[in-house]
């Protein structure tokens, strides 16, 4: 980050009235994390080994093969470092690569479910095989025809008692496995979701240990068809695969059995939960609420480093152009997600410390934690993704014409982040699993009953305050409560919805399918206020320092105050807020910005990605962006040459036809 900065972007660090280091100790949870995730870093970015090309300028195919190189090489340099400690791994992960790695989801899926599925046999069968890379592998779950409703999964895996294995057979054209990254070509076994059957009768989805392609060549196995499925909207470097299986024959000890079994005279044993095999997706879905924040945080540093480069127009006349980061409105399309940036990132690290606690619980036979996970790392993940998309194409936007370029940086992270609102469970139909736990524990309420601690809050709602009531819409506590109350009423409005429909003669799936525009409402509601409260909590941190302390309470103020604004109808309707406290509401919003503008820069630097993970000319650390703008461009494969090779083959050919017509 040595060199000339741009007097720009100088000058507004020199005026902030923090240290960033300090936010960043405290995003990364303390001095000695950052010093080593730096350290980590650095190491990945300045070795001549990796060769960190622009994948911007190839093919998929060359994507796909330079990552594969950069894969393999990382993964030895991984072992060779004797890097062991899963965040050590992910800070020298992501500064090889910011986009998808070649194994990603063999360490992300396949190895998590065999940790947390496999009898203790099958992991000493597999699990050391699958950490030295001698298997690849992937999860296979997702079909052509299903993804997220996991009980109408096709492919099926049919005991046979008499040779004591399993039958895998896809019957359909539309259960073919279908989104499976590292697929195509790469893995060579896969976590399979298949349906279950032992004599005629099925017991849903299980997983099972495949082997799919020849240990030795590489071919796919007899009766297994497979490939990439073709170019997509972002992640082009991976080869996401389709999958399918004709008699294709597995021993009995190759399904998962930590919880549910298959005697050898196919007796089925039950699991003591049925969620518990869903166990990977609640840890992966708490990952995307924390991918989600970062992403969000790569965006906004983009976007905000370079409306501070950019200057644009005269505000004044005979004045010189302003940094288009004065323009308040610019402010008002950043600062709400900078804020929403914090509030997701913070959020993320509180669901994964939520899920290694209830991980913990579940490891010793108690499973009561599970629904109440499951409802909340769905809700959070339907939440988080779907702002991240809004708001780093509001990034893009805020960057004018060179935010469509790729040398932005920002299509590419857009296109990456964009899968998050359907991978892992669609995101309406995860906030609808989120709003059945909530009709759940609110009826549970109405019978006294006691509820777990993220959805206690409903066991009453609060009584509308007086009208003409004054309040502090600065405050967090207040800002709190309106959120708290807006997701209790909203949950009780839905149920009552539900209860109408019902009343009505519909019998409960259709009562369900009535209610549900409501129902996801009251969900969105329900996460929302989580975020909130978390951002609120964290700011209690003793260790913070008033400066800090002031700047981080200003962006939970502003993520409030927005969410508040954007909904400002739930809060109105009932009574609850007046449109006085929504006018207080908003211009308390330009009051804000007005004094997180300084800060700006200082805020998005503290998020602490090099310039090697943020890979953006206009979000350059340094804000040298015009001049490295025209070395990317000059980069491009079609200015080898003066002359293109195709001038010769089609344009002077039609060219001078043309002129001898004349």
């Amino acid at each position: 980050m040595a060199g000339t900065v741009n007097p720009d972007l100088r000058k507004e660090r020199e005026s902030s009235s923090f240290d960033p280091d300090k936010i960043t100790n405290f995003l990364y949870g303390g001095p000695e994390i950052v010093k080593r995730k730096r350290e980590l870093e650095s190491l990945a970015l300045n070795d001549p080994d990796y060769d960190h090309e622009d994948l911007n300028f190839m093919s998929n195919e060359q994507q796909y093969e330079t990552q594969l190189k950069k894969g393999i090489l990382m993964t030895k340099k991984v072992q060779k470092l004797n890097l062991t400690d899963a965040m050590d791994i992910l800070f020298y992960r992501s500064a090889v690569s910011s986009d998808a790695t070649a194994f990603g989801l063999h360490v992300s899926m396949f190895m998590p479910t065999l940790h947390g599925q496999a009898t203790q046999e099958q992991k000493d069968k597999w699990l050391k095989l699958a950490e030295n890379y001698v298997i690849l592998g992937t999860y296979a779950q997702t079909e052509m025809g299903h993804g997220t409703f996991l009980r109408g999964l096709e492919t099926t895996a049919t005991y046979d008692p008499q040779t004591q294995e399993f039958v895998i057979n896809t019957p359909t054209i539309t259960a073919y496995k279908w989104w499976p990254g590292q697929l195509g070509k790469t893995t060579n076994y896969c976590v399979l979701m298949a349906q279950l059957y032992i004599h005629g009768k099925s017991h849903g989805p299980h997983p099972f240990m495949v082997q799919i392609r020849s240990l030795q060549d590489h071919k796919p196995l007899p009766g297994v068809t497979i490939g990439d499925i073709g170019p997509k909207f972002g992640y082009n470097s991976v080869d996401n695969g389709f999958l399918a299986f004709n008699n294709v024959r597995i021993p009995r000890e190759n399904m998962l059995m930590k919880y549910s079994k298959v005697e050898p005279d196919g007796t089925y044993v039950k699991p003591p939960s049925t969620k518990l095999a869903y166990g990977t997706m609640v840890l992966i879905r708490a990952n995307i609420v924390l991918n989600s924040g970062r992403a969000l945080a790569k965006a906004v540093t983009i976007a905000t480093r370079y409306s501070c480069v950019r200057r644009q127009s005269e505000m004044k006349p005979g004045q010189p152009e302003p940094q288009v980061l004065d323009y308040v409105t610019q402010q008002y399309k950043l600062f709400p997600y900078l804020a929403a940036a914090y509030a997701f990132w913070l959020t993320g690290q509180t669901m994964m410390s939520v899920y290694m606690t209830s991980s913990s619980q579940i490891s010793k036979g108690d499973i009561s934690v599970l629904p109440e996970l499951h409802a909340l790392s769905a809700g959070l993940k339907a939440l988080s993704s779907w702002v991240a998309n809004v708001g780093m194409e509001e990034c893009r936007l805020a960057c004018g014409g060179h935010g469509y370029s790729h040398a932005s940086g920002l299509p590419r992270h857009y296109a990456n982040m964009t899968p998050g609102a359907t991978y892992e469970g669609e995101n309406t139909v995860m906030m609808l699993q989120t709003a059945r736990y909530l009709m759940k524990s609110y009826n549970q309420s109405l019978q006294g009953e006691k509820l777990a601690g993220s959805v206690a809050y409903l066991s009453g709602v609060q009584p509308v305050p007086a009208a003409g009531r004054t309040r502090n819409m600065l405050d967090l506590g207040a800002l709190c409560d309106a959120f708290r109350h807006r997701a209790a009423r909203l949950v009780h409005e839905a149920a009552m919805q539900l209860r109408n429909e019902r009343q009505a003669g519909k019998d409960q799936p259709d009562a369900w399918n009535a209610a549900s525009v409501d129902l996801v409402k009251a969900a969105m509601a329900h996460s929302q206020y989580f975020v909130v409260k978390n951002f609120a909590e964290r700011l209690t941190d003793s260790r913070l320092d008033s400066s800090i302390s002031a700047v981080l309470t200003r962006l939970c103020q502003l993520h409030a105050l927005h969410g508040l604004v954007t909904n400002s109808g739930d809060f109105l309707e009932d009574g609850y807020l007046t449109g006085a406290d929504i006018r207080q509401a908003r211009r308390h919003i330009n009051a804000l910005m007005a004094k997180l503008r300084p800060d700006a820069v200082a805020l998005v630097d503290a998020f602490d990605f090099p310039d090697g993970i943020l890979n953006s000319i206009l979000g350059r650390y340094d804000g040298n962006v015009y001049q490295h703008l025209l070395e990317w461009a000059k980069a491009s494969p079609l200015n080898k040459t003066d002359v293109h090779q195709s001038y010769h083959k089609y344009l002077k050919p039609f060219l001078e036809a043309n002129r001898a017509k004349l």
